[in-house]
């Protein structure tokens, strides 16, 4: 299968659901960017997993099983995001023994993988399938203050979204990947796909 590579944006915190954060993915080719709504703890750990400085005084559960993987003899070759269900995006970490050449997929969870992907500065990869359900593809610019203001009146719910223009949602879409909320930012596309359906 052709897979498209991403790399790691950054993390913030969701602005939508309490607790959570928002991992940003990104094709660097096509600049398309996938949001992930992943746990504190995930959070922590992918940060943790960056920073190659910082060392918890005892091991977190990615590093514990990192060093399982190692003293195993195998490596971390990839992680793959190969499907969304339901806004539920599906991996696999692709693991290879040194010495037999034997390869395990596991499944997990995507916070999950990328949590072990960026430990053995493995490759994050995922399909064109899941970035054209969920990837957002933006050039962002300065917008004005009564945009602004104007966006915030459509954010009590995806229900009022039906009555704005197209030019205004993707104003609207453009602001909410500005202000790193994504999931604002899924339910404005997910409009704008709709209604392209229906154009279609």
């Amino acid at each position: 299968m052709d897979y498209r590579q991403l790399i790691i944006r950054g993390i913030s915190y969701s602005q939508t659901q309490s607790g959570a954060y928002a991992l940003l993915l990104e094709h660097e080719e096509t600049h398309i960017k996938l949001p992930v709504v992943i746990g504190n703890f995930e959070a922590q750990s992918i940060s943790l997993g960056l920073e190659k400085d910082i060392h918890p005084p005892r091991p977190l559960t990615h590093d514990l099983f990192s060093k399982f993987i190692t003293s195993a003899n195998f490596e971390l070759i990839s992680v793959v995001i190969y499907q969304i269900v339901d806004g539920v995006f599906f991996s696999n970490i692709n693991l290879k023994n040194k010495i037999s050449q034997e390869e395990i997929i596991l499944d997990a969870r995507t916070s999950d993988a990328v949590a072990m992907a960026v430990r053995f500065d493995a490759p994050i990869y995922t399909t064109q399938q899941v970035l054209n359900e969920a990837g957002i593809l933006l050039e962002i610019d300065d917008n004005s203050k009564e945009e602004d203001d104007v966006f915030s009146e459509t954010e009590s719910g995806s229900e009022n979204l039906h009555h704005v223009s197209t030019e205004e949602l993707q104003k609207f879409l453009e602001n909410a990947v500005k202000e790193e909320d994504f999931d604002t930012a899924l339910e404005i596309q997910e409009e704008l796909k709709k209604r392209k359906k229906n154009i279609d």
